[in-house]
């Protein structure tokens, strides 16, 4: 089951810790301290949002996400920088533009996981699996970058 979005005290923000630690967007020690936390920044599409890490995806990869998600939702709104949070005994991100994208408060909201990118989108299907053609095409081209 997906995680909802959720009102923190900076507005709106999903939980992330597994698809977090699978897209290296953390790194954690041998006693799971906490070593690096990604600066990333959030773009907002219709239905979807790209997060990516600053650091770690170059400008050049960031653009081709982008265009390509621009292109397949013929949209693109806010692009805001934000930064992966300890919450509890995981992570969550910060989603300034979420409302930009149709996400509101208590929204489902799955998240994929690519190296240094979460697509986060409100496409479920009725099993629970996420098999929205749109972002398994973002989440292959960004393995395609990264091999």
């Amino acid at each position: 089951m997906a995680n909802t979005i959720k009102n923190s005290a900076d507005g709106l923000a999903l939980q992330i810790t597994k698809p977090a630690r699978t897209a290296d967007l953390v790194t954690e020690d041998a006693e799971g301290a906490t070593s690096r936390r990604a600066p990333v920044r959030v773009y907002s599409f219709d239905g979807y949002l790209l997060v990516v890490d600053r650091e770690r995806v170059s400008d050049e990869d960031t653009a081709e996400l982008v265009r390509a998600l621009s292109e397949y939702t013929d949209s693109i709104y806010r692009v805001m920088d934000s930064v992966v949070q300890i919450a509890g005994h995981g992570y969550q991100v910060q989603l300034p533009p979420a409302r930009d994208a149709g996400f509101e408060q208590d929204d489902e909201a799955p998240v994929e996981p690519a190296p240094g990118v979460l697509v986060i989108h409100s496409f479920v299907s009725v099993e629970g699996e996420s098999v929205d053609e749109i972002v398994v095409s973002i989440v292959d081209l960004r393995r395609d970058q990264v091999a």
